[in-house]
């Protein structure tokens, strides 16, 4: 069984970290979303940079295969996708209202839900962040500098999905709740 499908068309980081934590992790790309050949997983990361074509190609296939990926949380999988990286974006693909825009800033972050470990180390130091969310019907649990929303969550059937525009490597305590909050599922 696979912990982590991280959602990308050539090799990253990301695929380092989860291993450097233990964690099973599979690169895919969103062409294959849907496909009878994926293992099941607990949780889907799309990374950040995913809706600009300067970064990856990902986009069009998440995009077409938003049922699908709304069907892997329904029945208790585990969505973590960070910001769009282009000037303003809808993720209309996700089962929720969110809406994106861009602007790249270090801020300080105020913790508005404290229900799952921070996405960063060490909340009370300034983090990088590539925008905010302008509107969501999501749940707020952080807030940049200014009041603007920089990380929802929004659950969905049995599953979560969990939004961010942090631009840092997330925390291995918030890799493992994303992880052990998700229940294998095939995508």
């Amino acid at each position: 069984m696979t912990d982590v499908m991280l959602l990308w068309d050539t090799p990253i980081l990301f695929e380092k970290l989860f291993k450097e934590h233990g964690y099973e992790c599979l690169r895919v790309d969103g062409n294959s979303l849907g496909t009878p050949f994926l293992p099941s997983s607990k949780c889907l990361m799309v990374p950040t940079g995913f809706a600009n074509p300067a970064y990856t190609k990902v986009a069009k296939g998440i995009e077409n295969k938003g049922r699908k990926i709304a069907n892997f949380v329904k029945r208790g999988g585990v969505l973590v996708v960070f910001g769009a990286c282009v000037a303003e974006y809808e993720y209309d693909w996700l089962p929720f209202k969110l809406s994106y825009v861009e602007e790249h800033m270090q801020s300080l972050l105020e913790v508005v839900d404290e229900g799952m470990p921070c996405i960063v180390a060490e909340p009370q130091e300034p983090v990088e962040c590539d925008g905010y969310f302008s509107s969501t019907d999501g749940e707020v649990l952080l807030k940049d500098d200014q009041g603007r929303a920089v990380m929802v969550k929004k659950e969905f059937g049995e599953g979560l999905v969990i939004a961010t525009t942090v631009h840092e490597f997330p925390s291995a305590d918030f890799l493992g709740c994303a992880v052990d909050k998700g229940k294998s599922t095939r995508l």
